[in-house]
């Protein structure tokens, strides 16, 4: 089983900055050689997209929407995924997700993910 347990994001207004993390546990996930972890978010009505992704290599993939403001980072030792948002803007606003899977390829694609947190809401306004 693998549990992952997100941090409380917030309300920022235009321009801040945000952390969110993500705890991840569970005999399964230790057992992961190749894995991903990374973040999404939803708007209602739209379909979950991806956000950022880490693997067990640290390499690290962004959207477009938010490269150069966000960073995804991964602590071994704590079992915890980060992602530190900079710069952060109205069209941001959505309810993230953190995930992990077993294997490093396809880390971007939301639905090759098996496990997944209870989701996060970041509100940032104008």
């Amino acid at each position: 089983q693998v549990r992952l347990v997100e941090s409380e994001g917030g309300s920022v207004q235009s321009g801040g900055s945000l952390r969110l993390s993500c705890a991840v546990s569970g005999a399964t996930y230790s057992g992961f050689r190749r894995y991903c972890a990374g973040w999404f978010r939803q708007t209602p009505g739209k379909e979950r997209e991806a956000v950022a992704s880490v693997d067990n290599d640290g390499r690290t993939g962004y959207a477009d929407s938010v490269s150069g403001r966000f960073s995804i980072s991964l602590d071994n030792a704590k079992n915890t995924v980060y992602l530190q948002m900079n710069s952060l803007q109205p069209l941001d606003t959505a309810m993230y997700y953190c995930a992990v899977k077993p294997g490093n390829s396809d880390c971007l694609v939301p639905w090759k993910y098996n496990y997944w947190g209870q989701g996060t809401q970041v509100t940032v306004s104008a």
